[in-house]
C-alpha cells in the first residue's frame, strides 16, 4: 500500500503553491511512494491552471466554492490512498528529509496520533503557533495578560506557547498547527476528520483536542525543518505581507472568523468544565480581543 498522501489546500497563493509543490516532489520520497492531493478553494489567481500545467501528476480537486480549510482538508482525505496523511499549508517549503523521516517515526510509534516538525519563518525564527498548550481559561489569561512574557521559563505561566521546552529534542505537545500535521489515515477516519464548523481558524486546536481525548500523543519532531511563510491567504501576518496582501475586507472577515472560532471551541469543550463566571469572563475577553483586531484592520490604510 502507498505510504503517504500529502494534502495541500490552496486559496489564491499561486506562486507559493508552486514553490510548495516543487519542494514536495524534490524531497526524499517514502519507500512505498506517496501521492499529492491539491484541494483548491475557488482561487481566482490561476492556481488551478498552474497545477494542471506544471504538476499533472498531482491529484487536483478544484472546488467551485470556498467552504473553508476544514472542509477542504476533508475533501482531500476522502480520496486519499496513503496509510498516513500529511495536511500541509500551501505557504510552506519542505526540506528534503521533511516527509520520509517524520513518517518513519510515526510508523514506528503507534501511540502517536499526530506529528509536526520545526516550522521556521523566512527569518529563521521558529513559528510559535506550531507548539502550544490548550487554550484553557488559565493559559489564555496568562497569554493575554502578558504573564507568559514575564515568566517565559515557567510551565505554570507559559502554558500557552510552552517555550520552556527543549526545542532540539523530540517531545509531546498538546497543540500543533494545521500548517504541517501528519497522522494515520485510520485515525482521521475514526475521528471523523476536521470539524467543518470552523472556516479558517481554530480547527487545528479542535482536532488536537479530539486526538488527545482519543488517547493519542501529539509529537513535536524538530529534527527536520520546514519553511513557513505564514498567513498568506489571510493577509493578517506581517511575515507574509510582502508576498500576499489580500484586500481589507478579507482581513476584517478573517479577524471576525478568528473570534468566532475561539467561541466555538470554548463552547464545545470547556463550557461544561468550568463555572459560569469563568466562561462569561473568557467569552468577554475573546470578544474584546476580536473588536481590537477588527478595528486595527479597519484603521489600516490599505
Amino acid at each position: 500500500a502507498m505510504d503517504l498522501s500529502v494534502i495541500v489546500v490552496s486559496y489564491n497563493t499561486r506562486q507559493l503553491l508552486d514553490d510548495c509543490l516543487r519542494s514536495i516532489y524534490t524531497a526524499d520520497a517514502p519507500p512505498d511512494g506517496m501521492e499529492v492531493i491539491v484541494v483548491d478553494n475557488a482561487s481566482t489567481d490561476g492556481s488551478v491552471e498552474m497545477v494542471r500545467t506544471k504538476y499533472p501528476q498531482a491529484r487536483l480537486i478544484a472546488s467551485p466554492a470556498n467552504r473553508g480549510y476544514s472542509a477542504a482538508n476533508n475533501q482531500g482525505s476522502a480520496v486519499a490512498q496513503g496509510g498516513y496523511l500529511l495536511f500541509l499549508n500551501s505557504d510552506t517549503v519542505v526540506s528534503s528529509r521533511a516527509l520520509a523521516e517524520p513518517l518513519r517515526y510515526l510508523q514506528s510509534h503507534p501511540e502517536v496520533g499526530a506529528l509536526t516538525v520545526r516550522l521556521v519563518y523566512p527569518t529563521g525564527e521558529r513559528d510559535p503557533d506550531n507548539h502550544r498548550g490548550f487554550p484553557t481559561p488559565w493559559n489564555a489569561f496568562c497569554h493575554f495578560a502578558m504573564l507568559s512574557r514575564l515568566f517565559p521559563g515557567s510551565p505554570r505561566f507559559n502554558g500557552y506557547f510552552r517555550s520552556y521546552e527543549d526545542f532540539s529534542a523530540v517531545h509531546p505537545v498538546p497543540v500543533i498547527a494545521g500548517s504541517y500535521m501528519m497522522m494515520p489515515r485510520a485515525l482521521d477516519r475514526q475521528l471523523g476528520g476536521w470539524d467543518e464548523t470552523y472556516f479558517f481558524y481554530g480547527e487545528d486546536i479542535d482536532y488536537c483536542y479530539r486526538i488527545d481525548q482519543a488517547g493519542y500523543q501529539i509529537v513535536y519532531y524538530p529534527l527536520v525543518e520546514v519553511l513557513h511563510y505564514k498567513g498568506a491567504s489571510s493577509g493578517l501576518r506581517k511575515e507574509s505581507a510582502e508576498i500576499a496582501r489580500p484586500p481589507k475586507d478579507t482581513r476584517i472577515k478573517v479577524a471576525r472568523e478568528s473570534v468566532r472560532a475561539m467561541r466555538v471551541f470554548y463552547s464545545k469543550f470547556y463550557r461544561d468544565k468550568y463555572p459560569g463566571p469563568v466562561t462569561a469572563f473568557v467569552l468577554a475577553g475573546i470578544q474584546v480581543r476580536g473588536w481590537a483586531r477588527i478595528l486595527r484592520h479597519r484603521l489600516m490604510s490599505r
